[in-house]
């Protein structure tokens, strides 16, 4: 029978620069094209050998900022074992282009690209728009913007030749400690959580772009890192019910395409010690498959991963994860092995025929519903300016004036005179913020101060005391880190500063850092005006500065409980 082969076409590099995004919406949803027969699946499985049928579940690394020599290396499992798809990890957009094309031109069956897209392409790749972190567009009341961010999101990742989205993350993040997922998530509040999701999948869904919930049944109470180790889950079945699995049971009835497993040991689900939820069947066929009806893409969380490798090495993991019912298998440490040892559990009758037959063809439905069975390349022209256009941008700063969040004050104290002689301090930065160079556009008699989050105590004194003498100060916290964690990291003596100056009348403090830091900030709750942003971002910096001008009126919602003073769904209005 004579190899497989797909024929390769170029697309008009013009044409492409006008598509807009309503042009791509598919007139049915993955799921729904499931339900029907389809002959190029049917053709193509076929004509596929055993060992291919099994590599289509086999998804492997990839990443363009680790030289030749491993892109190459890739590049040969590829055309050695025909898996069905790649990950994309760090790299630039021009670089993951054009080794898409190459990668492309090695696979018999098209492959599958997915990436980690949370807050869009901007999560993996430099010179890339990045949208507002999951916990920012938490505080947004407005869901139609996060599906425009769906869209948008969408286009990106198909201009750059993927296919799949591993996001949106519908975690329920209620510990604030957690280190793994916290601003990943849309909030403590499982309701906001599914709606904000459902939001954002339905908008690139919409858009022609597969898309995966995660981590089922619910990562957001951990406080072990799974990269690092397995988590444990304690809790029953009936809290893991009606809490955990709420968003991704709403996820489901809505269509969404695709849910990745996460690993936890789970005992009120799967008693056996030590295993994690991506290699139980009771979880992942018996609860998402049979119980909550998925019928779409069930994608394992990295096997390469600790928390899952730890207790079952060398490919025990791939093979319990394929027997549980892991539709694709994500990020192998040896995918040759895995193939190898998925074929013998197949052969001895651990997954019946039938049901690997069904899997096979469901990630070639996937492939066919994205367009892969009319392939096309990706034209490299224009590439930098078609995923950093007016528009996606615009709409960042959009979502930014949506998240701004009021936990205290009022018109009259967030509004501040232009007139009167103004201190504008950033906290935890050793250079003029963003923040600051906004709000002195507006007041001609201030001054800028900085405070290093390490400064000794000796100076820190001295600036309270220049401080004095200014009728307003405007005080910006800064996390600078590239990830906002749980807790600032900062000095005591530069949180003290922070207490001492919520303690002023003729203060007001914009917090640009992760909510859950606010908790580790005693007395900032005095302040005569607070504000919290979530993230640094230059964005959300000027988002701010339109608040304090009278610019922008804030709508934003606290998604997650900081303390007994700022529970979840704190926000003041300004009239």
């Amino acid at each position: 029978m004579p190899k497989l082969k797909i024929i390769y076409c170029f697309i008009s590099i013009v044409a492409l620069s006008f598509v807009g995004i309503d042009a791509f919406a598919q007139k049915e949803s993955y799921i729904e094209s499931l339900n029907k027969q389809n002959q190029w699946v049917d053709s193509v499985y076929k004509k596929l050998s055993k060992k291919h049928r099994v590599a289509q579940l086999l998804f492997v690394r990839a990443h363009t900022n680790k030289g030749q020599a491993y892109e190459d290396s890739v590049g040969k499992v590829i055309e050695k074992q025909q898996i069905g798809g790649l990950v994309f990890f760090q790299g630039g957009p021009g670089r993951q282009a054009s080794l898409t094309n190459t990668y492309q031109k090695l696979a018999k069956v098209p492959l599958l690209i997915a990436m980690d897209g949370e807050w869009g392409l901007g999560m993996r790749l430099d010179s890339t728009i990045s949208y507002p972190y999951q916990m920012t567009l938490g505080a947004i009341q407005d869901n139609n913007l996060i599906y425009k961010m769906g869209q948008q999101v969408a286009y990106d990742f198909k201009r750059i030749g993927a296919q799949i989205n591993l996001g949106p993350d519908m975690d329920v993040n209620n510990n604030p400690d957690n280190p793994v997922i916290n601003y990943r998530s849309f909030g403590d509040n499982m309701y906001n959580v599914a709606r904000k999701g459902i939001a954002y999948f339905k908008g690139m869904q919409d858009a022609g772009l597969l898309t995966t919930a995660k981590h089922f049944p619910g990562h957001g109470d951990t406080n072990v890192d799974s990269h690092f180790d397995l988590p444990l889950l304690p809790y029953s079945r009936g809290r893991l019910d009606s809490l955990e699995e709420y968003p991704f049971r709403e996820a489901i009835n809505a269509g969404i395409s695709g849910v990745m497993i996460a690993h936890m040991s789970i005992p009120a689900l799967d008693s056996t010690t030590h295993l994690p939820s991506t290699l139980s069947r009771p979880i992942i066929t018996g609860v998402l498959k049979d119980s909550l009806r998925f019928k779409g893409l069930v994608v394992s969380d990295a096997m390469e991963m600790k928390g899952v490798v730890k207790y079952f090495p060398n490919g025990e993991a791939d093979v319990r994860a394929f027997i549980a019912g892991n539709d694709i298998i994500e990020l192998s440490e040896d995918s040759k092995r895995a193939i190898k040892l998925i074929r013998k559990a197949v052969r001895q009758g651990k997954v019946s025929k039938d049901e690997f037959k069904a899997r096979v063809k469901k990630v070639l439905a996937a492939k066919y519903w994205v367009g892969l069975n009319n392939y096309q390349e990706v034209p490299p022209a224009n590439l930098s300016e078609d995923i950093n256009g007016a528009t996606a941008k615009a709409l960042v700063q959009q979502l930014s004036d949506a998240a701004v969040t009021v936990l205290k004050g009022d018109a009259s104290t967030l509004k501040l005179n232009p007139f009167l002689k103004t201190a504008i301090l950033s906290i935890g930065v050793s250079s003029p913020t963003v923040f600051q160079q906004e709000v002195a556009r507006s007041f001609p008699n201030s001054k800028l101060f900085m405070v290093d989050k390490n400064t000794q105590a000796v100076e820190l004194k001295n600036i309270l005391g220049l401080l004095s003498q200014y009728q307003q100060v405007v005080v910006g916290i800064h996390d600078t880190r590239l990830r906002p964690q749980s807790k600032l990291d900062y000095t005591s003596d530069v949180k003290l500063m922070i207490a001492d100056l919520a303690a002023r009348k003729n203060t007001v403090m914009s917090v640009f850092a992760n909510a859950y830091t606010i908790a580790g900030l005693p007395g900032i709750e005095n302040c005569n005006a607070l504000m919290v942003c979530y993230q640094m971002s230059p964005e959300l910096q000027k988002s701010a500065a339109k608040v304090l001008t009278g610019n922008l009126k804030p709508t934003g919602k606290l998604p997650v409980s900081v303390n007994v003073f700022f529970p979840t769904g704190t926000g003041i209005g300004l009239q």
